[in-house]
């Protein structure tokens, strides 16, 4: 199957591998809104490359927290001149080796449109249902962190411990149907409807989920989601932690939740991963 996308004209990543073209951001970190919406570019061309550079790079990022188990673990963007696709790291490819060209253009029949590889089938039951009932979302990343997984066993929300934990207050849920390995559907559209308008997920006795309006916005959710399962676990090991309250908490979540300083914090490890893995942007 085929699919005609915009063509990139004078294409600058045809530059020299020892300077690989990176698309700037929209919009100068020192020129943000925090008020205002997640920056984009307005040409198709440059929003697809730049959400592709951002994927490649998520993926890199997810190796260097340790956040690849085997052939699990997924993070999907949509595209924006076909929003009923979405690019998808190849099954079988180590995050830590994913490269821009290496990405797949899936279709929500599930048929590889465009690019080279093997598609996740769970990848695709889970993030197609998302894609279909969320068309605010942007982005969405799943894996078997150590720390997600583990609480996720618990069958437990987490608690607003920190001024880090406030980010999920009141705006992540739990998947409490494991069956197995997802590879229906049907179960992708109950992770969906379970999630309904919030920002992540904990998939009981299975790892976490989290989504965004921006490729940024969902990694960095899911760095911080398996952090702030790390502390909590941390603080419960050690003794009795001490609950904020539920209007400090949501005070905080007020400051720290918003999706723009979720694609803010995503920034730095975005700048770091490129300095020093250039050759994902091929």
């Amino acid at each position: 199957m085929s699919l005609r996308l915009a063509a990139r004209r004078n294409s600058p990543a045809d530059t020299s591998p020892e300077a690989p073209f990176i698309l700037p951001r929209p919009v100068e970190l020192t020129n943000l809104d925090w008020r205002s919406a997640v920056p984009r570019y307005p040409d198709i061309e440059q929003e697809r490359l730049y959400r592709k550079q951002r994927l490649a790079a998520s993926f890199r990022l997810f190796a260097r927290y340790g956040f690849d188990m085997g052939g699990a673990g997924h993070i999907t963007a949509r595209d924006p001149e076909h929003p009923d696709h979405f690019w998808v790291n190849p099954a079988g490819v180590f995050f830590g080796h994913v490269r821009v060209r290496d990405l797949l253009l899936v279709n929500h029949h599930g048929e590889i449109v465009q690019g080279k590889g093997l598609l996740n089938r769970a990848a695709f039951a889970i993030h197609s249902e998302l894609h279909k009932a969320r068309p605010d979302v942007i982005a969405a990343a799943h894996s078997h962190g150590i720390y997600g997984k583990a609480w996720s066993s618990l069958g437990r929300l987490l608690d607003p411990l920190t001024q880090d934990s406030c980010a999920f207050y009141q705006d992540h849920v739990i998947f409490r149907d494991f069956s197995g390995v997802v590879l229906d559907s049907s179960e992708g559209e109950r992770i969906a409807e379970a999630l309904g308008d919030k920002s992540a997920a904990i998939l009981q006795n299975h790892g976490f989920l989290t989504v965004g309006n921006s490729v940024d916005g969902a990694v960095w959710r899911y760095i911080a989601f398996e952090n702030a399962a790390h502390a909590q676990l941390l603080a419960e090991a050690a003794g009795k932690p001490q609950v904020l309250s539920h209007e400090v908490a949501s005070h905080t979540n007020g400051q720290v939740g918003k999706e723009t300083g979720s694609w803010f914090s995503f920034q730095p490890l975005f700048d770091l991963v490129a300095r020093e893995e250039p050759d994902l942007f091929e």
